[in-house]
């Protein structure tokens, strides 16, 4: 077959700009990090100022840190154009950015609720709305949304986290199908229980939750940031051209053991 173009070729991110939310820490360093492994160059985006600077300066030359807090909504539009005429049009966007409440439902206030909401729902909207055009007049573009378990699972005490990272679900489905003719494709992963120090948190002292994770998990291990990342530069290379409005579970077969 001529003109087959080779394997570093089809998985490249060469000459693409991605931005990251809440790209600082956790899966969204890891991700910011696999994107320039693969020739990306990455905007990270997150409220700490020192946070993303020390992360910018980790990822090295190819990484730019922007302060952005995802529920300043009216800022949005400002951000996306200040980085168009710094960098030029972004290819990737990847809403990651998030925050957790962890209650029993009576205990989860309309305020925990709705700010957990603005910041995964609310803030992703913006975000993507405002890269669309610029994606629409290069002619192609890649928007990842980082679900959750949560999406798939019925996970007690995370009420509002489960309803924000269901959202995402159907806004992964209603914008392939609408972005598909712009050759913009829209799809999500839903991370298993990945270790970081969010989970060393969340899991500290609690054995009889980790052994329960483990025992439904068929590899019988968490899995490590570079999962993320590595899955992410998947879906925004050509390798996956055509899939378009998929949920991928990056679990280690959680969501479908026993």
């Amino acid at each position: 077959m001529q003109n087959q173009p080779s394997v570093s070729e089809v998985f490249s991110l060469k000459d693409q700009l991605a931005i990251v939310t809440g790209g600082g820490t956790g899966l969204g360093f890891a991700m910011a990090s696999c994107f320039i492994a693969a020739g990306a160059r990455v905007v990270i985006t997150g409220r700490r100022t020192q946070v993303l600077q020390q992360a910018a300066e980790l990822l090295g030359d190819h990484a730019f840190a922007w302060q952005h807090d995802v529920t300043d909504l009216a800022s949005t539009d400002d951000l996306i154009s200040k980085i168009v005429q710094e960098h030029g049009a972004p290819s990737i966007l990847v809403n990651n950015a998030g925050v957790h409440v962890k209650k029993p439902v009576e205990e989860h206030s309309i305020e925990d609720f709705q700010r957990v909401l603005t910041t995964h729902v609310d803030g992703a909207f913006a975000m993507t709305r405002a890269v669309v055009p610029a994606m629409k007049a290069a002619g192609s573009g890649s928007i990842l949304f980082i679900a959750s378990m949560s999406s798939i699972l019925g996970i007690p005490n995370v009420v509002a986290y489960t309803a924000a990272k269901s959202a995402y679900v159907g806004m992964v489905r209603g914008l392939a199908t609408e972005l598909g003719s712009s050759n913009i494709r829209v799809n999500a992963i839903a991370p298993g229980w990945i270790q970081t120090p969010m989970l060393d948190e969340a899991l500290s002292g609690d054995l009889t939750r980790k052994n329960k994770i483990l025992a439904r998990t068929p590899q019988n291990r968490f899995g490590s940031p570079e999962n993320i990342g590595w899955s992410a530069v998947f879906l925004c290379s050509r390798a996956a051209s055509f899939i378009n409005g998929v949920v991928l579970p990056v679990d280690g077969g959680a969501s479908i053991g026993f």
